[in-house]
């Protein structure tokens, strides 16, 4: 890893710091050459501390350790991300990331259709709101759409017109979500299973 040192006076870089699973940005530190070794080395993140202007390694004494998964350098040599799996909160304040946010698996859009299908579920008096009426319906007629829609991808996986057999996998996945929602999970519980296997 060819890393450089001397862009700054002081020969430390930034070093941006990931959680490996979740991909949330925990914190930013610094290091310089003996704290990326040290890291390297022992297999958890140390930092140069510029107010203890010493080695200080995350968790030596609140024992939030950092374990070190991967380092990738920037394209200019002077900036590190740094990719870990936090053992307790990563913040000296006690909350997941120095911003105070959570360290919670997030999927895109697809969490922010679960956000939207949560909120159906809870006001299921919306005349308007599809997902609404669904639930309304019961959870016999959400599984019965998930098979419809799994009959109707399945279908389109066998000819050749890419956009319906997309439209139709949305369309699937979609009703997959509301049926998890029905049944009490998230797409994360599904995302747990799948790890577990792959363990």
């Amino acid at each position: 890893m060819n890393v450089d040192f001397t862009k700054n006076p002081d020969g430390l870089i930034p070093a941006i710091i990931q959680d490996a699973k979740t991909k949330n940005v925990l914190m930013l530190g610094f290091m310089n050459d003996e704290a990326l070794q040290k890291t390297k080395d022992t297999k958890k993140v140390t930092f140069f501390s510029r107010s203890k202007q010493r080695l200080w390694t995350k968790g030596e004494e609140s024992g939030n350790f950092l374990k070190l998964v991967d380092i990738k350098v920037d394209c200019d040599k002077d900036t590190l991300l740094v990719a870990v799996n936090p053992v307790g909160p990563t913040c000296h304040t006690g909350t997941d990331t120095c911003w105070g946010e959570e360290n919670t698996q997030a999927f895109g859009f697809l969490s922010h259709l679960e956000d939207i299908i949560t909120s159906r579920k809870k006001n299921q008096e919306d005349e308007k709101s599809y997902v609404a009426s669904l639930f309304r319906k019961g959870i016999n007629k959400i599984a019965q759409k998930v098979g419809e829609e799994a009959v109707e991808m399945v279908i389109e996986a066998k000819d050749d017109n890419d956009d319906l057999f997309l439209n139709e996998s949305a369309d699937l996945l979609f009703h997959l979500l509301i049926l998890l929602q029905a049944k009490g999970f998230e797409l994360n519980d599904v995302v747990k299973v799948l790890e577990s296997r792959h363990e």
